[in-house]
């Protein structure tokens, strides 16, 4: 039987819906010996800001149940050096891949990054990550509040015609409406969801076990808030969605598909296997083959209630 697996995100086509996401695939060259890169359908990049960032002070990260907290901060060579030096072995991966920036101080330094890396023919989307925990401004993360989620994906839509995906927070009252807000102001889709933020405990020291106290948390324990949340968008936007949030096998992808996701994006599982988005991939065709499904945008939103 054959099955298509092709998705669209805009006007960015993919051969499959499985992506791997931003902050946990470094920028793909580290993973090119345990995998066939091409095979994916899309690559997100390790979050890159104007200048170099060292991130933020170790312990960075530490286990939990069903999960990881993780407080790296935005380490990244910044974007001069990610020119030279990162982007030339993406470049020869004939798949998507999709950058994605973010400001460190004020969110018009997202009008620079974007305008630079417009120029670059082999750069398929943009992720706007305006929804990292650890690095907040003064007022919060931009993806908090749906005014100023509209007016910085407005002012990049400017400046860009390549497909533009807009990363949400889960630490928000109403996740529907800053997505609401991102498509109006003119995102092709909305990734989520980012990490939730928490804590962890040495009760033996009673100090935290990540060095800048709150974190991000990532992995299975936050899949069911994650389903529920691609389920919400869903019901409110229009445009495709990217689920992510504890994907770790064929099953758990399905579930954000079925609740409205277009595609989905695998992060913590690759720490633990290197192939897991492969095996999803292959997970996926069997489920359509023995379901007797053809095409594998029949599912999305499929949900029955």
């Amino acid at each position: 039987m054959k099955t298509n697996l092709s998705v669209e995100l805009g006007k960015l086509k993919l051969n499959n819906p499985v992506m791997v996401a931003s902050g946990t695939f470094g920028y793909a060259e580290e993973f090119r010996d345990f995998m066939d890169l091409k095979k994916l359908g899309a690559i997100v990049t390790k979050t890159i800001t104007l200048k170099p960032r060292k991130g933020n002070p170790s312990p960075r990260t530490c286990e939990t149940t069903g999960g990881m907290l993780n407080s790296i901060g935005l380490e990244n060579p910044g974007l001069e050096n990610f020119i030279k030096d990162k982007l030339p072995f993406l470049k020869k991966l004939s798949i998507p891949i999709i950058i994605s920036v973010a400001s460190e101080e004020e969110p018009e330094e997202f009008l620079e990054l974007v305008s630079r890396l417009n120029k670059i023919a082999e750069v398929a989307a943009i992720e706007l990550n305006i929804s990292c925990p650890n690095v907040q401004g003064k007022d919060g993360l931009i993806a908090q509040d749906p005014e100023s989620t509209y007016r910085i994906v407005q002012e990049v839509r400017k400046i860009t015609d390549k497909t533009l995906i807009t990363k949400l927070s889960p630490n928000v009252t109403s996740i529907g409406k800053v997505a609401k807000s991102a498509e109006e102001a003119g995102s092709d889709a909305v990734s989520l969801i980012n990490t939730l933020s928490g804590m962890s405990i040495d009760v033996q020291r009673r100090k935290p076990k990540i060095a800048s106290g709150v974190a991000g948390l990532s992995g299975p324990a936050i899949r069911p808030v994650a389903v529920r949340m691609v389920w919400e968008v869903f019901k409110k936007v229009k445009i495709p969605i990217i689920g992510m949030g504890g994907i770790m096998d064929a099953d758990s992808a399905l579930e954000f598909i079925i609740v409205g996701a277009s595609a989905v994006s695998v992060g913590t599982a690759n720490f633990i296997n290197p192939k897991t988005s492969l095996e999803i991939l292959s997970g996926l065709k069997e489920y359509l083959i023995r379901n007797k499904i053809t095409e594998i945008k029949e599912l999305i939103g499929s949900l029955k209630v």
